[in-house]
């Protein structure tokens, strides 16, 4: 055994073995955490070294329900520095391999160790059969689009501001999920564009062309919103067709609220 690692969670462990990682590596793991914490450490790294996701289904499927994490993952797979493939069965222990030594990932309480061997033939097996494993894997489809394109879109076909507000109120959220655990990210985007009075037509059609949801849902979300009275919204004359709605802010406590109060207050309101 080699350069056991005893770390504070997980987050911290898998930033010491990314950043020695001199290649493309392997993270087979069944655990939501590692997933979760997988893809908030290698979005922060300014360049992450490649690396292969091999993971349970149900899981996978759970942690990219939160529109935080799948963005970001979505990002990660833009640029080609993760790939992500379903298994049916990971180990019990999630399993951290790169060409130069395979990393066994044991939590026990708060603390989390790196169990490491770099014996060269186990290593060269191990990296053979995960390797055939993921052959044999199935893609993820991840529909959700990547975080640098919602912002740079949403700047350019709605507003600056609108942008900046989403960027605000997603910051201060934990989670977007949408289920009473953090707004998602319909919500948000019809919650700041009612706080720069956009159209309803401008950031739903905005939505379905980035493919962050259908026109239908931002319609649903909206009705539900101003039955509860969060938003609000004004009829606005065209040309030529019908009117088109102009949503605002429909309670005075998110009219007074700064973006990065706006979820925490429209969180109470829906609760309420």
């Amino acid at each position: 055994m080699s350069q056991n690692m005893l770390a504070d969670g997980t987050a911290e462990l898998l930033r010491a073995q990314l950043s020695a990682a001199p290649a493309e590596s392997y993270l087979v793991t069944h655990s939501r955490e590692t997933i979760e914490e997988l893809v908030t450490v290698m979005s922060d790294m300014e360049s992450p070294p490649s690396v292969r996701l091999l993971v349970a289904e149900r899981p996978l499927k759970d942690v990219m329900d939160d529109f935080i994490v799948a963005s970001r993952a979505a990002n990660l797979l833009a640029d080609g520095t993760l790939a992500v493939r379903t298994i049916a069965e990971p180990p019990e222990n999630a399993l951290f391999l790169t060409d130069e030594a395979v990393v066994a990932i044991v939590t026990a309480g708060d603390t989390v160790a790196g169990l490491t061997t770099d014996d060269q033939s186990f290593v060269e097996s191990a990296r053979e059969r995960y390797g055939a494993m993921w052959d044999d894997a199935s893609e993820f489809p991840l529909r959700t689009p990547p975080l640098t394109e919602v912002q740079q879109t949403l700047s350019a076909d709605i507003s600056e501001a609108t942008a900046t507000d989403f960027d605000e109120v997603l910051a201060s959220l934990q989670t977007a999920r949408g289920d009473g655990d953090g707004l998602d990210e319909v919500t948000i985007s019809l919650l700041v564009a009612a706080k720069n009075g956009e159209l309803l037509y401008d950031i739903s059609k905005w939505g379905e062309d980035i493919g962050l949801a259908s026109k239908a849902t931002f319609s649903r979300t909206k009705t539900k919103l101003e039955d509860m009275g969060l938003i609000d919204t004004e009829k606005v004359p065209i040309d030529v067709g019908r009117p088109r709605l102009r949503l605002m802010l429909g309670d005075e406590r998110l009219e007074d609220a700064e973006a990065d109060q706006l979820a925490s207050v429209a969180q109470s309101l829906l609760s309420s």
